[in-house]
């Protein structure tokens, strides 16, 4: 066998395949480290936010609640208000997996909806102090708000599929607007979170059970209002 030979089987394409499998590992491992970081801080700060008030927390607080490196948090955060804009990344992770749970039909679009509301005023309903302070970063805030409405308007192009198959199978009136009955859930939701925030009483899953159960009538065809 030649020298020319030799070198020509040293970067075979099958070493040169598993050279790049190995890189690609690498880089797959750190951005899932660095989501994991990620969410660490955004659980961590939601925490304090909920147990402290949103003024009385700083971001050497957050880091050390989530046990890493001062500097680490502007590596993923540009300031302390804008990891609440995490949270419409949750709630657009709530609404992906109820256009999947719509699609699959394994369960009723009722079922999906009332699983959705109650998941959407999960993380801000932690307490009333962290939902107005979710709802007033937004208003304060010009960048913030600019995220959280792109995130909104994803969320209704995303739930726009639910409606759809729900009018499909016969259980939402097929005369209502998708569109509309998207921005009409996000104003209830909203809504229903915010008053409650106010006073914290009666408990959060009381208001949205009741906010659900109303909206659902609101919508649903003929025969199928529960």
């Amino acid at each position: 066998m030649s020298q020319g030979q030799n070198r020509s089987n040293r970067h075979s394409p099958r070493l040169l395949v598993e050279e790049e499998t190995v890189e690609e590992g690498t880089a797959s491992r750190r951005v899932r480290k660095a989501r994991e970081t990620r969410v660490r801080l955004f659980r961590a700060a939601l925490q304090l936010f909920a147990d402290r008030g949103f003024p009385n927390v700083t971001v050497e607080d957050i880091t050390e609640a989530a046990d890493v490196g001062k500097g680490t948090f502007f590596n993923y955060f540009e300031s302390k208000d804008h990891v609440l804009g995490v949270m419409t990344e949750v709630q657009l992770a709530h609404v992906g997996e109820a256009v999947q749970s719509a699609h699959s039909g394994k369960r009723s679009i009722h079922s999906i909806l009332h699983q959705l509301f109650q998941r959407l005023a999960q993380e801000p309903g932690r307490s009333p102090h962290l939902a107005r302070t979710f709802v007033a970063s937004f208003l304060a805030s010009d960048v913030v708000r600019e995220v959280i409405q792109l995130r909104l308007s994803e969320g209704r192009t995303a739930i726009v599929k639910v409606f759809g198959v729900g009018q499909v199978r016969g259980e939402i009136d097929p005369k209502l607007s998708c569109a509309e009955l998207a921005l009409q859930m996000q104003q209830v939701l909203l809504g229903t979170v915010m008053l409650w925030s106010l006073h914290g009483e009666p408990e959060l899953a009381m208001c949205v059970e009741s906010s659900f159960r109303l909206f659902w009538r609101s919508i649903a065809a003929p025969g199928e209002r529960k």
